[in-house]
C-alpha cells in the first residue's frame, strides 16, 4: 500500500516559487539601477542648467555694469559739450558788448574782434572733426577781410556773430553730409552722419564704415570698424537719416568706448 507524503509536494512548491522569485528580484534590481542612472542623468542636467544660469547672470551683471559705465561717459561728454556751447555763447556776448562800446572808430573794435576769431579758430581746430577745413576757411576769410580793411569792423562783428551762431546750431542738428576724412593715413571722401557734436559716423565708397573717436592724447581720429553688428547698426542709421528720420531709438557703437 502506497503512503502519501506532503513533504515532496511542498518541496516542489518551494522550488517553484524560488524559480519565479529569482527573476523578479533580478528585474527589480535592474529597474532600480536604471532609475538610479536616470536620476544621475537628470541631476547632471540640472547642474549643467544651473551653471548656464549662473553664467548668464554674470554676463547680465557685466553688461549692466558696462552700460552704466558708458552712460557715465556719455554724461561727461554731454557736460563737456554743454560747457563748449556756453563758451561760444559767452563769446557772442563779448562781441555784442564790444560792438556796442566801440564808438565810430573801427580801430577800437578790430583787435577785440581778431582776438575772438583767433580763439574761435583754435576751438574749431581742436574740436569736433566735422568739415573743419570749411569752417576754418570761413574764419580765415573774415580775418583776412578785417586785417586788409575790406570789411567794416561793425559789419565784421555781425559776420563773426553769424559764424558762431552756426557753430552752436551744429551742436543741435543731426544730418547726413560729405567730407574728406583721414583714414589709415590717407585722405578719403566719405559720407558722414553727424549727431550733434558728439557722434560722427562714416561710410566710404569702398564699403568701409566707422566712427570718430576722441582721446586725450591724439584728439579726434577716424577709425574703421570691423564688427559686422556695428557696421549694420551704422548702415541702419544712415538709412534712417536718408529717409529724413532724425529722431527715434537707434542702437549704435559707443565712440567713447576705448
Amino acid at each position: 500500500m502506497l503512503k502519501y507524503s506532503w513533504t515532496a509536494p511542498f518541496i516542489l512548491f518551494v522550488l517553484g516559487m524560488s524559480i519565479w522569485l529569482v527573476p523578479l528580484t533580478v528585474v527589480k534590481a535592474a529597474n532600480l539601477e536604471n532609475l538610479a542612472k536616470s536620476l544621475a542623468k537628470i541631476r547632471g542636467e540640472v547642474e549643467s542648467l544651473q551653471t548656464e544660469l549662473d553664467l548668464e547672470k554674470e554676463k547680465h551683471a557685466s553688461r549692466i555694469a558696462s552700460l552704466s559705465s558708458q552712460l557715465a561717459d556719455l554724461s561727461v561728454e554731454e557736460r563737456r559739450q554743454k560747457t563748449a556751447i556756453e563758451k561760444l555763447e559767452h563769446t557772442l556776448a563779448k562781441l555784442s558788448e564790444a560792438s556796442s562800446q566801440a564808438e565810430h572808430s573801427g580801430e577800437q573794435l578790430k583787435p577785440v574782434l581778431l582776438k575772438v576769431l583767433a580763439s574761435y579758430k583754435q576751438y574749431v581746430l581742436t574740436g569736433f572733426p566735422f568739415k573743419i577745413d570749411d569752417r576754418i576757411q570761413a574764419i580765415e576769410s573774415l580775418v583776412n577781410n578785417i586785417e586788409n580793411q575790406l570789411v567794416d569792423p561793425n559789419k565784421a562783428v555781425n559776420q563773426a556773430w553769424a559764424l558762431i551762431e552756426d557753430e552752436i546750431r551744429l551742436s543741435k542738428e543731426n544730418g547726413l553730409y560729405q567730407q574728406t576724412i583721414s583714414l589709415d593715413g590717407e585722405k578719403v571722401l566719405a559720407d558722414v552722419a553727424k549727431l550733434g557734436t558728439v557722434f560722427l559716423f562714416f561710410q566710404t565708397r569702398d564699403n568701409r564704415a566707422g566712427i570718430a573717436r576722441q582721446s586725450d592724447e591724439s584728439g579726434w581720429k577716424f577709425e574703421a570698424i570691423n564688427a559686422t553688428g556695428d557696421i549694420e547698426r551704422i548702415a541702419k542709421l544712415f538709412d534712417a537719416l536718408k529717409k529724413q528720420i532724425r529722431q527715434g531709438y537707434f542702437e549704435l557703437p559707443n565712440p567713447l568706448r576705448k
